[in-house]
């Protein structure tokens, strides 16, 4: 199957052909307010999350795993909801 191109184009076929990156297009390749960088992507959480190693029952891990990605935040989010509960019976 032929692929898409832009009307008035001409097709790419080779990866050679591909501009040379120039000292001049690296320069523009950050974004600048100033001297100051401007990160992209998601800003740094106040609260960081921690690394551990934590042992799971394999028909656990298999549970969460299946559920596919943002696995690790649901078994972060089941702790946290089940702690909140037991705060909840030893203020009563």
């Amino acid at each position: 199957m032929p692929r898409k191109r832009a009307a008035g184009s001409k097709p790419w076929s080779d990866p050679d052909d591909a501009p040379e990156l120039t000292k001049e297009l690296l320069e523009h390749g950050d974004l600048y307010d100033g001297n100051k960088l401007i990160r992209r992507g998601r800003p740094p959480s106040a609260s960081r999350k921690q690394q551990v190693t934590l042992r799971l029952d394999p028909d656990v891990l298999e549970k969460f795993r299946a559920t596919g990605p943002g696995w690790q935040a649901k078994i972060n989010l089941v702790l946290k909801r089940h702690i909140s509960s037991k705060r909840r019976l030893t203020a009563e």
